[in-house]
């Protein structure tokens, strides 16, 4: 009877394995692939503004000539402002021809790097920190109060085209996790902006999204009032002064 019943767990967490398993495969897969759409296809026309192809110009004086391959990654961040916080490929195609690699080149860097959106997103892309100090501190439920309360799944739009939420991995703030950043494309490159918000709660997130839709800006850095920056509540308890220098050789003394 026991080893009947072990043999059915077995056989039950293989099975979850492999859904799982199957589930990754796909999402993974749709993270690498491109499928034609109307607003997403070679075939429909894409360049840099002038304002951009000054930029572009700028960017790739920072590399040597033959080594302008080297400027693929700000030429995608750049393109990806442009062209409101995602990247159709026909984006690609144009970063492609500026730093003359073969097109292949290009989707290499824009499929491996999660900041490139290769999908629409919102003016305002909510990203949520998923590492794990932030999940920890609780950002699957930072992500939920979101999703609830924009009525989307993740890396969906709104539709009122303002709203989009996705994950990002480590955004190195960890001593004031859990964090979201939101990346504004409401005003195009021009007025781009990425900001930090941290230390926040499902209440406070919710706040920000009700703000960012108002056309307020909310203040960036941590959303504790009890906090000044990474600084403990209430403030310091130790390190009260500037510690001394450490006591150096004269060195134009010798």
């Amino acid at each position: 009877m026991l080893a009947r019943l072990a043999s059915q767990r077995v056989l039950e967490i293989r099975q979850a394995f492999r859904q799982s398993a199957q589930a990754c495969r796909s999402f993974s897969t749709a993270l690498n692939y491109h499928i034609d759409s109307p607003d997403n296809s070679p075939d429909l026309p894409w360049e840099f503004s002038e304002a951009n192809k000054e930029k572009a110009k700028e960017i790739l004086s920072h590399y040597p000539s033959n080594y302008k391959q080297s400027a693929v990654i700000p030429l995608l961040d750049l393109a990806q402002q442009q062209h409101g916080g995602w990247l159709p490929v026909s984006a690609m195609n144009a970063v492609a021809k500026v730093i003359e690699v073969a097109p292949i080149r290009v989707y290499e860097v824009a499929t491996f790097y999660s900041m490139f959106n290769r999908s629409k997103v919102g003016k305002y892309h909510l990203l949520v920190c998923g590492t794990t100090p932030c999940m920890i501190r609780g950002s699957r439920e930072i992500e939920e109060a979101l999703l609830k309360h924009l009525g989307v799944k993740r890396n969906e739009v709104t539709k009122d085209g303002l709203f989009s939420v996705g994950e990002m991995e480590c955004m190195g703030c960890c001593v004031n996790a859990p964090m979201i950043t939101v990346a504004d494309y409401s005003n195009g490159s021009e007025g781009y902006t990425y900001n930090y918000y941290e230390d926040v709660t499902p209440q406070r997130v919710v706040e920000i999204v009700e703000m960012l839709r108002r056309g307020e800006k909310p203040p960036p850095g941590t959303q504790n009032p009890k906090r000044t920056k990474s600084g403990p509540e209430g403030g310091n308890t130790t390190l009260l002064s500037d510690p001394k220098p450490p006591p150096c050789r004269d060195l134009d003394a010798c």
